[in-house]
């Protein structure tokens, strides 16, 4: 009777595990969906407020669009986000997140879009490989570095980087100094 009953257990801790372990696996790829899903929606209303953008987008080496939610109470804040990062050559996806923190005066809760614009390989690369960490450094005008055309409604951060920037939901106001920092998502990819 002790062996029925130790090999059921163990046979119910066996099924239990592999329950678990395609639980985990189904929630990874619907994470995954969902992410594209949201990348797909944020892009469609970037290009209804930006129609040029859905050129840039498609000439370039690749884009990154992230979703986040953002926090300010008083003198700190801070926001999170997740999203995808598109090699357009290879169709190769990164899944990423996002965290920022935030000091200064403000108060507000808002939900916006940051998408990512890479003139070229290294950018992409840099981006993904050793993710991204920058403060309010950029500057009013963007030009696309190839033809002298201006990237209307963009910023750029850096060399080959330009970034547009959209507010879904919420309302707040501050005047802040942030800290952003994009990397890899360890469970998606």
């Amino acid at each position: 009777m002790k062996k029925i009953v130790g090999k059921t257990a163990w046979l119910i801790f066996v099924l239990v595990i592999a329950f678990a372990s395609t639980a985990a696996a189904a929630s990874k790829d619907a994470q995954r969906d969902e992410l594209r899903q949201k990348t797909a929606a944020t892009l469609d209303a970037l290009y209804k407020e930006q129609p040029k953008a859905q050129s840039v987008i498609e000439h370039a080496a690749g884009y990154a669009v992230f979703n986040s939610t953002g926090l300010k109470l008083g003198l700190l804040g801070s926001a999170h986000g997740r999203g995808m990062a598109v090699n357009n050559s290879s169709g190769q996806e990164i899944f990423m997140r996002m965290q920022e923190y935030q000091a200064g005066l403000g108060l507000g809760v808002k939900e916006y879009a940051v998408i990512f614009v890479f003139a070229n390989e290294d950018a992409w690369n840099t981006f993904v490989e050793k993710g991204w960490s920058f403060g309010a450094q950029a500057t009013a005008a963007a030009n696309d570095g190839v033809s002298g055309d201006s990237l209307e409604g963009a910023v750029m951060v850096s060399p080959g980087v330009w970034i547009y920037q959209m507010t879904t939901k919420g309302l707040a106001v501050e005047v802040a100094v942030k800290g952003t920092n994009y990397y890899k998502d360890k469970n998606l990819n």
